[in-house]
């Protein structure tokens, strides 16, 4: 069974107006999974991280001053893209938890994947820096609690938002024990993301698509760049850095992806992850800005997950 993870938390995050990482991308996810199809979901409400969880991928100093910098009324810029508003700590938080809360599930055995229908993102946020809408890194500290509190030696996160997750390759940079895989396009923000980006032991692997390519293009990327490696890792989990954002719709980039080519690379995750490591898989949502292909692509997502 999949079970999706949301809390409420989530529309409380607040950004100014004409945002595009505002609460409505989550009420665009939520209808998206409030269908008939779905009602086999095992939905569960995450309780917020704690700071020391957060810390397994951050600084203790710089964890603390961002909750320090926490307003409590008005909106805190971190940057141009990165505000925290009074709800935000709480969000953020959960959205953590929600990572953590399904690596447990999923490392138990109580189900086989999990989704963290959660927002803001998370993959931008360095060890020591929130930037590009994202405050702490989701998916770096759900790889560190899965093997801390779970012993996996082996973890590898796919990354296939449209913008390059410059946040965890930053963090696992000098790791040989997590393999990050990203797809994405570029030139585009944050200008990091090149296929001679390799890490300290050969474990970022960059798969760089020009602006307009469509699902084709994507597909022979995925393929002959991630999937090749990350059936030769051997994971003991797979976590997805799940953006949608490379949707044809999308205002925020140039590629022309439908909500099919991400049920596909879902398949193709899901087919490395029932050779390697029983299935287990993590999902968690990174961007997506246009309401109608998030939603589209969202439920393509989840719909395969479902499969398992």
């Amino acid at each position: 069974m999949t079970v999706v993870l949301h809390h409420s938390a989530s529309l409380d995050h607040r950004t100014p107006h004409g945002h595009p990482e505002r609460p409505e991308r989550m009420q665009a996810v939520l209808k998206s999974l409030d269908v008939p199809a779905f009602s086999g979901l095992d939905r569960r409400s995450p309780e917020p991280a704690s700071l020391e969880t957060v810390m397994l991928a951050h600084p203790e100093e710089w964890v603390r001053g961002l909750v320090r910098a926490s307003p409590t009324e008005g909106l805190v810029h971190i940057d141009g893209d990165t505000v925290l508003s009074p709800g935000s700590i709480d969000c953020v938080l959960r959205g953590v938890g929600a990572a953590v809360t399904g690596v447990d599930l999923v490392m138990t055995g109580v189900s086989r994947n999990a989704f963290s229908a959660m927002r803001p993102p998370g993959h931008h946020a360095e060890r020591t820096k929130a930037m590009g809408f994202c405050v702490f890194n989701n998916v770096a500290v759900a790889a560190r609690y899965a093997q801390k509190s779970h012993g996996a030696q082996r973890i590898a996160i796919v990354d296939w938002d449209v913008h390059h997750g410059n946040g965890t390759q930053d963090i696992f940079w000098a790791d040989p024990s997590v393999l990050f895989c990203s797809t994405h396009q570029m030139p585009l923000y944050p200008g990091s993301g090149a296929v001679s980006e390799e890490g300290e032991h050969g474990t970022i692997v960059n798969a760089p698509l020009k602006p307009f390519a469509d699902g084709e293009a994507f597909k022979d990327a995925f393929e002959s760049r991630i999937l090749t490696r990350l059936k030769d890792f051997q994971p003991d989990l797979i976590l997805i850095s799940a953006g949608f954002d490379a949707h044809w719709r999308d205002p925020l980039a140039n590629l022309m992806l439908q909500a099919e080519d991400f049920a596909w690379a879902t398949r193709k995750v899901m087919e490395v992850a029932d050779r390697c490591c029983e299935g287990r898989i993590v999902s968690l949502l990174e961007g997506g800005y246009d309401l109608q292909g998030l939603g589209e692509s969202v439920a393509a997502h989840v719909m395969e997950l479902m499969q398992a």
